[in-house]
């Protein structure tokens, strides 16, 4: 990887990151750790806790700790998995999802402005970035049809 890649990737990572502590610190909504929890659960729901943890890189306790504040909130759901009683099923409710919807458009925003103030080629990257998913799809269709 030649240098100015890597000190563009080093910005960029180090941007992001004192964004993302910066949401932390705001109690008045949602936390950084608590936005990233309920996307993936979007992207994973029905799921189990243990599940959730290790999408999440973190342990099965503090998924627990994690949600609790969330469940009360009303913002997801935990039931007892009727395959085995042992588990708990986790979804995300409306409340939730729009919770998550409305948290992460600002730190979106966020996220954008700070690269480009940083002269982030943010325009390039999300045209490079959806022309690879197109790509992917494209690639993933017509590896399905081949089975």
């Amino acid at each position: 990887m030649d240098d100015g890649l890597a000190d563009l990737l080093h910005r960029v990572v180090t941007l992001l990151g004192d964004a993302a502590r910066r949401r932390t610190d705001d109690r008045d909504g949602l936390t950084y750790s608590q936005i990233r929890l309920l996307g993936a659960l979007e992207e994973i729901e029905p799921t189990t806790q243990h599940r959730l943890a290790q999408a999440l890189s973190v342990s099965d306790p503090a998924i627990s700790r994690a949600l609790r504040p969330l469940e009360a909130d009303g913002l997801v759901r935990i039931t007892v998995d009727p395959a085995h009683a042992r588990r708990r099923l986790v979804r995300l409710n409306q409340d939730g999802r729009d919770a998550f919807h409305a948290a992460g458009k600002p730190l979106y925003d966020e996220f954008r402005a700070a690269l480009v103030a940083a002269g982030f080629p943010y325009e390039r990257y999300l045209a490079d970035t959806h022309r690879l998913a197109e790509l992917l799809a494209s690639d993933e269709t017509a590896r399905r049809k081949a089975r």
